[in-house]
Formats: structure tokens, sequence, C-alpha cells
């Protein structure tokens, strides 16, 4: 396997840092929130309540918990405790603080903030609010009406900005490189949970600030379980080997699945590998703006069909990247979703055979302007994926 690096991504990341300190001087709103505001209108809202701490570290830049954003026109504040008074100073550019005392809950501070804010009709993250938040929060907040909103700020992460897309480039690049460094280690008495061990390891020291999510390393009869978790198994043998892993750079992740194979491998691998190859590289050639991604993942499954592997193909075809491994758009049979530029997506089809094999193929793509670009460059051919212990 030889490694194409991709283009630094550093430059991006202190452009951005300069714009964070511009904005602080200028006490400008980052742009994020800004978008967040113009849609108040649309949604006949007055404010709103995030309460989901990946969406206020997206609007906010804030990298704690415990927090909550009250978002209006008229302002935006950030409701803390004294853990992260100086965090937020730091992070939080253009945000008003409101810092709970130690004899208060932060929802009796939340509560204070509404009554204060004049707001009349303020929107809540539905899905990411118990009822027993809500119902004291209505008790308490005479007057105001809390509307009901689901995925309002998940919409507008689907769009990459460059900051955003910088970071998922260095977040693959550092997957891709510890994989490379990763392979001619491999022997057979290695175990599944060590390589995964290994792999994390190998990320942190070249700069992830982790896993993107528990790594999948499945010899053999594992890899049939597309959610397997490592286990004492060594890959003595075993002719199959599927990887599923990724790094998580600035916030952002990446995720990235390889199949590899000995020589000695059956027939029908070879078969199932060349089909679900086809499928991935079918639906890839598909994305750009504009684009249904259900037709995508129908192209995928076409392919398989066409090699008589479908029904061995058990989940959707992939999923948006960025604050977490999972983010819309989802890409299946079911989703109504459009492309556009700035989403970045995996596409990842695989078969799965129990007791026998697994075989599963992942990149992460990038929605550009005119069409897409494959972020991730391992190299994937059946060849190419051959490893000797």
């Amino acid at each position: 396997m030889t490694l194409r690096q991709n283009s630094p991504s550093e430059r991006l990341i202190r452009e951005r840092n300069s714009h964070v300190e511009q904005q602080k001087v200028m006490g400008t709103l980052p742009p994020r929130l800004q978008r967040l505001t113009e849609l108040l209108d649309d949604l006949a809202l007055d404010a709103m309540l995030i309460t989901d701490e990946i969406n206020v570290r997206y609007l906010s830049g804030f990298t704690g918990d415990s927090s909550i954003l009250l978002v209006s026109s008229g302002g935006t504040t950030i409701l803390s405790d004294g853990r992260y008074t100086a965090q937020i100073a730091e992070q939080c550019m253009g945000i008003d603080t409101q810092i709970r005392s130690s004899t208060q809950l932060l929802r009796d501070v939340v509560q204070e903030v509404l009554v204060g804010s004049g707001a009349k009709r303020v929107g809540i993250e539905a899905d990411k609010v118990t009822l027993a938040e809500y119902q004291f929060l209505e008790a308490g907040c005479e007057g105001i009406q809390f509307v009901s909103t689901t995925a309002v700020v998940e919409k507008l992460r689907m769009i990459k900005d460059e900051f955003e897309i910088a970071s998922t480039r260095k977040a693959v690049e550092i997957a891709e490189q510890v994989f490379m460094d990763l392979i001619p280690t491999l022997g057979s008495e290695q175990t599944e949970r060590a390589i995964a061990h290994d792999l994390e390891h190998r990320m942190r020291l070249l700069g992830a600030e982790g896993c993107s999510f528990e790594p999948i390393v499945a010899a053999g009869p594992g890899g049939a379980l597309p959610h397997y978790q490592p286990q004492n198994r060594t890959l003595a043998n075993h002719a199959s080997l599927l990887i599923d892993w990724g790094a998580k750079f600035e916030g952002y992740a990446s995720d990235l699945t390889r199949t590899l194979h000995q020589q000695n491998v059956s027939d029908a691998f070879k078969r199932a590998y060349e089909g679900v190859l086809e499928a991935q590289l079918a639906a890839i050639e598909l994305i750009k703006p504009g684009v249904p991604v259900r037709e995508v993942d129908a192209a995928a499954r076409a392919a398989l069909a066409r090699h008589g592997i479908l029904d061995a193909f058990k989940h959707g075809l992939g999923h948006g990247t960025g604050l977490q491994i999972h983010e819309s758009p989802r890409i299946s049979p079911v989703s109504d979703e459009i492309l556009a530029e700035g989403m970045i997506i995996t596409v990842e089809p695989g078969v799965y055979y129990d007791g026998d094999f697994g075989i599963r193929i992942e990149d992460d793509v990038l929605v550009t302007d005119s069409g897409h670009e494959v972020l991730s460059s391992l190299p994937k051919g059946l060849d190419d994926c051959r490893f000797i212990l």
C-alpha cells in the first residue's frame, strides 16, 4: 500500500484561530450563531434554548459541558458554572455569560434568564429535553410559550465550513498514516483487542484527541458482525481482517474501513470483495450537489445485486460526519436528504456472512461545488489489501 499525503490543513486552522481573535475584538457573533439567529423569524420564535452539548459547542465554540445557550436576535447568552468562567471567556467571543452560584442549579439560572429575556415564544430541542425538565421550565416561566423543534442546529451542522473541512482532512490524514504504520507490524499472535489499542495509541501520538469511536478489529468470522467488538482472538488461522477506525482532530471525526486478506482467502471472498468495491465506486461517482442521497444508496445496491450479494448488505450506505461520528444526512433508501456543497459523508457498502467473513470498504467524501472529493486515499483494490503474517 502507498499513501498519498493530504495537503496540510494547519494553515486553515491558524486562519480560523486568527478570525476568532478578530471577532473578540469586534464583538461580532460567530457565523454559525448568526445563521441560527436568522432562522428565528422563519420559525416564528423570539429565542431558542440550546441544551444539547454538541450543539452548544458547534454554535459557540465552547468545549466544556454542563452549559446551555439562549439564542435570540437581541443577543446570545451562555449559562454555565464557575468551573468554566475562564474557559468561556477564552472560547466564546461575542456571547454574554451567566454563571450560576454554588447554591443554584443550572435549571434555576435558565428559568431566571428566560423570564428576564422578554421572549414570548421560545424554541426547545424537543428530542434533547426530558419531560421533567420541560415541566419545570413551563411551571416557572409564566407567559412564555415553549415551541417544540427538531434538528434545527443539526441541519446547519450538515454543511461544513472551511475550518470543519480542514479539521476533518487532518483527522483522515492521521487515521491513514496510523493504518499504514500498523499493517507491517501485524503478527499471527496479535489479538484483535491489542491491535485496537495500538491504533488508538498511534493516533494520539500523531496529534489526535483520540478515536472517533471504538475501533472495530475483526478477524475472520468476526467481520460478519457489522458492530463487532474486538476480542482476545488472535489473527492466526484467519484469512481476512476487517478494520474500521477513525481519528478525532479539533473535535472532528474521520471514519474509514479496510478489509485485508491473506493469500489463502476463499474464491467466495474474492468475488464478494470485487462486488463491494464496485458498489462503493458506483455510489461515489454519483455524489454531487442536488443528488438525492437515496439515489447514491441505490447505485451501490444495484452493483451488489449484479454480483448476487445484495442480500448480505445489512445497513445503510453511509452517514454524515462532524463533531459526532454519525450525523445527518443518512445515506439510505428511506432518506429524503439532498446532497449539498460542504457535506462530508461516508460511503461504506458491506456484505456479511455469518460464521465466515465480512467485507466493508469505507471512505470519507466531501461534496464540492461541482462534484465530490474523496478525502481518504488508502488503496482499496483486492490486490492492494493483501497482508502476510
